[in-house]
């Protein structure tokens, strides 16, 4: 297949594959499917939900159209996954999304045919779970009549510098000319360049791997923060004074949510398990990672009870939401575990984001956010997103929503020190 003979398909529209599919469409004939209507109704409009897309980046993808119909796929001949690849509620890798658009593609799928998988998996699910999909529904033989790539998206949500063809991209393929197929179908968009795997299984490896390492970077520094806390030292303070090594790695303390960092390693851990082996660091990095909800609702209510502020019946502002600053992406954000510790106190919550959806909010997690929070009104605040919009607003508007005597707890170091009674 010649690069001027694909005939390119995205499957899954959302902040991996829309991006993706404008950058393609911009030279290339692409149908951008999604099985969400509306979805596919809104970016026909010219208007992308996530934002990571602005409508004039829409307009200029000419080459791009978008459908909900799977009969649009028929004359396609590469296909790019870009599905998301959740967690159950054990923590158990989900690939249904995966599957189910797998089994879409194997209906339309060709001899000769392409199928490249973008999503995060742990070594081996394209060739052990994917493919398999693959022939049972088109009836064809893998590696013989249709072939398989793999290429791990880096997309990181809200990040307005490091874009899809800024970031280096892992290639990878079934067979060495698919691999180099694969690798000069990005290598036509992506300007930083792209780094051929030697097979799929260490593309697979390399994605989750990345966010593995933070997950664990991060879960060191939020066990570091709750020693220096009951040491009575400020985790900034130390951060800052062992950050003039060169070689010391800046990672600050916090809620480890989104689609990647708070997922990514329980894919690693299954795939570990069910060859035998007990991922033991890993495991206790989520542990604590997962469990920092808990830890902050803790500490304010501590804070309180030595302010001699009544817990039982009190009412505190959440600020923020969605997972990191500046983006309406709510998947897998953990500030709800911060509410819903907080309920546990019988605490009144309100949750107040600038940015969020407050149907996709109500429908995820079961939160109605306030459109505008009420002055004087609150025992308790805390900053759990660094918004633009609440750093605008400062520590002196911010402390007007409380009454005259409450807590304001920064999780993310948005405001001085002098400013907070609480960080991480």
């Amino acid at each position: 297949m010649e690069q001027e003979n694909i005939k390119l398909a995205i499957i899954g529209l959302g902040y991996v594959g829309l991006p993706l599919a404008v950058e393609f469409g911009k030279y290339r004939s692409v149908v951008g499917f999604d099985i969400n209507k509306q979805r596919i109704d809104a970016l026909n409009q010219g208007h992308d939900s996530t934002l990571e897309v602005d409508d004039q980046e829409l307009a200029e993808a000419k080459h791009l159209s978008f459908s909900a119909e799977h009969t649009s796929l028929k004359d396609c001949n590469v296909y790019i996954v870009t599905v998301p690849t959740p967690i159950d509620e054990h923590k158990r890798p989900d690939l249904t999304p995966l599957l189910k658009a797998s089994e879409t593609i194997g209906q339309t799928l060709k001899k000769g045919d392409v199928v490249i998988y973008e999503s995060t998996v742990y070594p081996g699910a394209t060739e052990e779970d994917c493919v398999p999909v693959l022939e049972k529904v088109s009836g064809l033989t893998f590696n013989e009549e249709f072939f398989v790539g793999y290429s791990p998206e880096r997309i990181n949500p809200g990040d307005k510098e490091h874009r899809v063809t800024t970031i280096t991209k892992v290639t990878s393929g079934s067979t060495p000319e698919i691999a180099e197929l694969v690798d000069k179908l990005y290598g036509s968009i992506i300007t930083a360049g792209t780094h051929k795997a030697s097979c799929i299984k260490v593309a697979e490896a390399a994605k989750v791997i990345e966010n593995t390492q933070r997950d664990l970077n991060i879960a060191l520094i939020n066990e570091l923060s709750m020693i220096f806390n009951r040491i009575g030292i400020d985790t900034e303070e130390v951060l800052q004074a062992a950050g003039t090594k060169w070689n010391f790695l800046p990672f600050r303390p916090g809620l480890v949510g989104g689609h990647c960092i708070g997922v990514d390693p329980y894919y690693l851990t299954h795939k570990a398990q069910s060859i035998g082996y007990h991922p033991e660091v890993i495991l206790a990095g989520r542990r604590i990672n997962d469990g920092m909800g808990r830890h902050v609702a803790s500490e304010l209510v501590k804070a309180m009870l030595h302010r001699c502020i009544q817990v039982n019946g009190a009412r505190v502002l959440v600020m923020g939401l969605t997972f990191k600053e500046n983006c309406p992406d709510l998947r897998n954000t953990r500030v709800v575990d911060v509410v819903n510790e907080l309920k546990e106190y019988k605490i009144a919550v309100d949750v107040h984001d600038p940015w969020i959806n407050a149907a996709e909010s109500e429908h995820e997690y079961g939160i109605t956010p306030i459109e505008e929070p009420e002055q004087g009104a609150y025992d308790a605040i805390i900053l759990a997103v660094g918004h633009h919009q609440f750093k605008t607003m400062g520590a002196q508007d911010i402390r007007g929503l409380g009454k005259s005597e409450h807590i304001l707890y920064d999780l993310k170091y948005t405001l001085p020190k002098a400013e907070v009674d609480l960080r991480l």
